[in-house]
């Protein structure tokens, strides 16, 4: 099923190549988490790799990741059990192909990290294997107990940076997809110091992470604003699986507190969830109780939030050894203590949380998108691999195997291709300057959030989809004309961009499936065993 929506402006600013300077390379990575610097690994040594990042190359998701990658390491453990494990989450959504190639290069991609430096828990001389919800064996692969995303980012940014044909341009963001004769030519890039500039490339590759910061309740950091879902449906890519995004079901839930992460691991190794009266309510709502997949768990917190008239429910490890709850999650351990609650002991306030943005630009097993030129991983891609529900520590595993096999595709294109004759094609944009009062973007942002989180939340119904549409549509109107000349703008711009592919997306699926529940239509449908695509359409069209 396709969606078409209208494209109100190709590029977000007008830019004269005249004026602005240029760079060259072979091949520009947008993005540093790991799917990014895999691919910038992978690429051949004689090729010039430019990687840019919104931010410091530290912060992003794979940083923030906790519980671990997934993998079949355990001789008792089957390759079939992973698949079929993943299978069952995605809810008949998965691509069986890409789940069979993903799952099967597991144990290559995290022994290649062991290469690399990346020091993971081990228990008598053996990598320590950690369980997690929808999982049937114990395999997780983790590192610093809960802190794993940071440990693996670690030993990848310093292989990336000792690399010779690999460069690294943090605090620079990308603005724009430069798109000509039906071909991704490479990127328009801001510096605070320097401005805009244009990067050139033989092969764009879009790493840009997810999308959480459209949601007021996120486990994501502050970067993670949609960027590189909106900037690819401006070039006219097709993108897929929009509805589909992952509440984590446990989030700190405190006044002053940063929404933190409470790693599914816990749950893995027996913490309950009780409601404010005290009640472990996981067991009513499925056999698999605290280690049910993701989304019938937040799913079921939010019923018994809504049941108890109580904003969060409970996570209580009081009854698990104590000293090895804080050795093996010093992290959680950590961040609960500067908040005066002790996790052996006090009973921890969680709620859901937006964590995982499943649908992005379509892509193919090499990571291919709709757009020549352009190949996407990691969490702004659509792979096929977590269908309408990811299983938990898939992610960081299809961010590492997508990398290496974007890698791979693009040496092989360079390869073909030959010598690279340097050219700038003519593109030339002349932004109309809209004379618009004041925004604030701040006071946009947070209304933009707080309607995300109550109508594209958790449970979703026709009519507060439809009121989201009006709302983000009558904020479109005024804000994406705007051209903008700082990254607060263009993010904001972002963010409503996807938040109403989104909800479009979101108000197609008319049944509930994996993490996308409507109330008014409780049921799978056989029927809806599908997807849908959104592609722009010229602003003249009606297609809707």
């Amino acid at each position: 099923m396709t969606t078409p929506l209208p494209l109100p402006r190709r590029y977000l600013v007008g830019f004269d190549p005249r004026e602005l300077p240029h760079h060259f390379a072979d091949v520009v990575i947008v993005g540093g988490g790991i799917a990014g610097l895999r691919a910038a690994l992978g690429a051949p040594a004689s090729a010039r790799v430019l990687v840019v990042t919104k931010d410091e190359v530290r912060e992003s998701n794979s940083s923030y990741a906790q519980g671990g990658i997934a993998g079949v390491m355990d001789p008792e453990d089957r390759v079939e059990d992973h698949i079929a494990d993943t299978l069952a989450a995605g809810k008949d959504l998965c691509d069986p192909h890409i789940v069979d190639v993903v799952v099967r290069e597991a144990p290559e991609r995290i022994h290649e990290l062991m290469e690399l430096g990346a020091r993971f828990d081990t228990v008598d001389g053996h990598v320590a294997l950690g369980r997690e919800g929808g999982h049937s064996h114990a395999r997780i692969v983790h590192a610093m107990g809960d802190e794993t995303g940071r440990e693996i980012m670690r030993a990848i940014i310093a292989n990336a940076r000792s690399r010779k044909n690999v460069r690294i341009w943090q605090n620079c963001p990308t603005v724009d997809l430069l798109t000509h004769e039906g071909r991704c030519r490479g990127v328009l890039v801001w510096d605070k110091r320097r401005g805009f500039a244009l990067v050139w490339a033989r092969a764009v590759v879009l790493a840009a992470g997810g999308a959480g910061q459209l949601f007021r309740e996120t486990t994501n950091p502050s970067i993670a604003t949609a960027d590189g879902h909106a900037m690819a449906y401006r070039a006219g890519v097709e993108l897929r699986d929009m509805e589909f995004m992952q509440f984590h079901p446990t989030v700190l839930y405190l006044a002053g507190s940063a929404r933190y992460l409470l790693t599914e691991a816990l749950r893995g190794d027996g913490a309950y969830l009780r409601d404010s009266n005290g009640h472990r309510f996981m067991p009513d709502y499925d056999p698999r109780a605290e280690l049910a997949p993701r989304d019938v768990v937040s799913q079921s917190i939010a019923a018994q939030m809504a049941k108890t008239q109580h904003p969060n429910v409970y996570l209580d490890l009081t009854h698990l050894d104590g000293e090895y709850i804080r050795n093996r999650f010093p992290g959680i351990d950590r961040v609960c203590r500067g908040f005066d609650l002790d996790v052996t002991r006090d009973l921890i306030p969680v709620c859901p949380g937006a964590h995982y943005m499943i649908g992005g630009v379509t892509v193919d097993d090499r990571g291919r998108s709709s757009l020549d030129g352009l190949w996407a991983a990691g969490e702004v891609s659509s792979t096929g691999l977590h269908g309408a529900n990811r299983l938990a520590s898939n992610s960081l595993l299809e961010g590492l195997v997508f990398g290496a096999r974007v890698a791979e595709d693009v040496a092989d294109r360079l390869e073909s291709e030959g010598p690279w004759r340097l050219e700038v094609p003519p593109i030339a944009v002349e932004a109309p300057r809209v004379r618009r009062p004041y925004i604030d973007l701040d006071d946009l942002r947070k209304s933009l959030r707080a309607l995300m989180w109550r109508r594209m939340g958790i449970t979703r119904d026709a009519a507060g989809l439809a009121d989201a549409a009006h709302q983000v549509d009558r904020w479109c109107r005024y804000v994406l004309p705007h051209v903008f000349d700082d990254p607060g703008g263009w993010s904001i711009q972002n963010m409503l961009t996807t938040a109403r592919l989104m909800i479009a997306a979101a108000a197609g699926r008319t049944e509930s499936r994996g993490v996308h529940y409507r109330s008014d239509f409780p049921n799978t449908d056989p029927a809806w065993r599908r997807h849908i695509t959104i592609q722009a359409v010229e602003p003249e069209s009606t297609a809707r």
